[in-house]
């Protein structure tokens, strides 16, 4: 059976609206996306680390709750779990202020089992971290190797902008081994200051990548991909409770559009027909679109229980 392990942070996400907390959920960027999967029915592991808390402990029972290996997390005896706090405005969208020490950070885990057309998903800081990116790379090369379908999500956050210099060698590696990469307007503008997908395309991901996604919020989705494909898909309106989720969800939805179609790497490898993009990114805007109904960031179980019995 096609796995999925993701590899990145976690985080006790503390939702805020009218200046005053409404909720807290475990989170983190590829976190989120795993849980989704993991209650889609797919096959899953996580790798990360956590504290030695309150938090850390109820981050790795849910994981396994929701059925995800969570054999990779490691747990860090002198240090706290991290906290993400989200603030909603009018359209339910979120400004972040985050807490953690990333100096101290650390990532010591055993790799997990990796198949042929496996996929793995990697981004946000967690995947430049210069702290880390020496058992990151040696994990992403590892994966390769082992016949993996490497995802990159560039999830770049403004709190990271002064950094963007010395982190792009490490970008521009990540573009390099990924076999797709997704990336959002706000990513693009704070590390390149560019807002145009095609420029983005042209001047930053094709020469290392042709498949491409560029999200933007409520506007359409943006796909640049072999042979000069090049379409847009219509996001559709709907009453946002919260949008926190948003990005990562599509994650999820596209990666389990990737293993439901039976898309390998070898497909991959030699492009995908423009039905075959239609369907994988479908799966992405269904996975999306629900997590945003919730303050969960999440797909709900139930949602994923219609999914796998389809």
């Amino acid at each position: 059976m096609r796995k999925v392990i993701g590899i990145g942070e976690t985080v006790l996400d503390i939702i805020f609206r009218n200046e005053q907390p409404i909720h807290a959920v475990p989170g983190g960027s590829t976190f989120n996306a795993i849980i989704s999967l993991s209650r889609a029915g797919i096959n899953t592991c996580f790798i990360g680390e956590t504290g030695n808390d309150h938090i850390g402990q109820n981050i790795i029972r849910f994981l396994r709750d929701n059925g995800c290996n969570a054999d990779c997390v490691n747990v860090y005896p002198d240090s706290k779990s991290p906290l993400s706090l989200a603030f909603l405005n009018e359209k339910n969208d979120a400004d972040y202020i985050f807490y953690k020490d990333h100096p101290h950070d650390r990532l010591d885990f055993n790799y997990p089992d990796i198949q042929t057309d496996d996929l793995v998903l990697f981004g946000s800081y967690y995947a430049l971290n210069p702290v880390i990116r020496p058992q990151v790379k040696a994990f992403l090369e590892y994966a390769h190797q082992h016949g993996a379908i490497l995802y990159y999500d560039v999830n770049f956050r403004a709190s990271h902008q002064h950094e963007v210099i010395k982190l792009t060698a490490n970008l521009l590696e990540n573009f390099e081994m990924a076999d797709i990469v997704r990336g959002s307007a706000e990513d693009f503008e704070i590390l390149f200051k560019k807002n145009d997908p095609d420029v983005v395309y042209r001047s930053q991901i094709s020469f290392y990548t042709k498949k491409f996604i560029y999200t933007q919020a409520a506007q359409p989705i943006e796909l640049r991909a072999d042979g000069g494909l090049c379409k847009q898909y219509p996001v559709p309106p709907i009453e946002a409770v919260s949008t926190i989720g948003a990005g990562d969800n599509f994650n999820a939805g596209f990666l389990y559009g990737l293993i439901s179609n039976g898309i390998t790497r070898s497909h991959i490898e030699q492009g995908l027909s423009e039905q075959q993009w239609d369907k994988i990114i479908q799966c992405g805007i269904d996975f999306s679109t629900e997590a945003c109904r919730s303050l969960y960031n999440y797909i709900s179980p139930e949602f994923g229980a219609k999914i796998t019995s389809l």
